[in-house]
């Protein structure tokens, strides 16, 4: 069974679909492809069915030679069950995942993206999507970052990666 991870934002269409992407592109260069499947979605409802954002796959293709792929969804309150690790890009959308977990069951599952970084010391990934390519290209960088602490923490703690 592979371990399931799922990168959280606001609309789905910036900084967790580029976080999923850049995952996808890790885990397909360390041979991890069938021990790991990754998936993102947005808090809101606002871009639901809409593609990444094309500035974001612009830097992405710019930046990583990676075609961002994706559809923005609403996170769901069975990701709570469905994924192992979930991981919010801001601390708004880490508080509103766990307002749909009002026990308290699943807090253990959820981390910011950003405590995986090891380059950057940003605690959270900025929205970039009312400003410009800077923001967009400091994303990325943030992401990979991330991304990479993130699958060198997961080949720590679990001997079958």
């Amino acid at each position: 069974m592979p371990y399931k991870l799922l990168f959280v934002c606001l609309g789905n269409i910036c900084r967790s679909p580029a976080a999923e992407n850049i995952m996808n592109y890790l885990i397909e260069e360390a041979g991890f492809r069938e021990r790991i499947v990754c998936d993102s979605a947005g808090t809101s409802s606002y871009h639901i069915g809409s593609p990444p954002d094309s500035r974001m796959s612009s830097a992405a293709l710019q930046k990583l030679q990676i075609k961002l792929r994706g559809k923005a969804r609403q996170f769901q309150k069975s990701d709570f069950e469905n994924f192992d690790l979930i991981l919010a890009m801001d601390q708004e959308n880490y508080e509103n995942i766990l307002y749909l977990d009002p026990t308290g069951k699943y807090r253990h599952k959820v981390r910011l993206i950003c405590d995986f970084c090891s380059r950057h010391n940003l605690k959270e990934v900025p929205d970039p999507y009312y400003g410009g390519t800077q923001g967009f290209n400091l994303v990325i960088d943030l992401l990979v970052d991330a991304c990479e602490g993130l699958l060198k923490h997961l080949s720590s703690q679990d001997s079958t990666l």
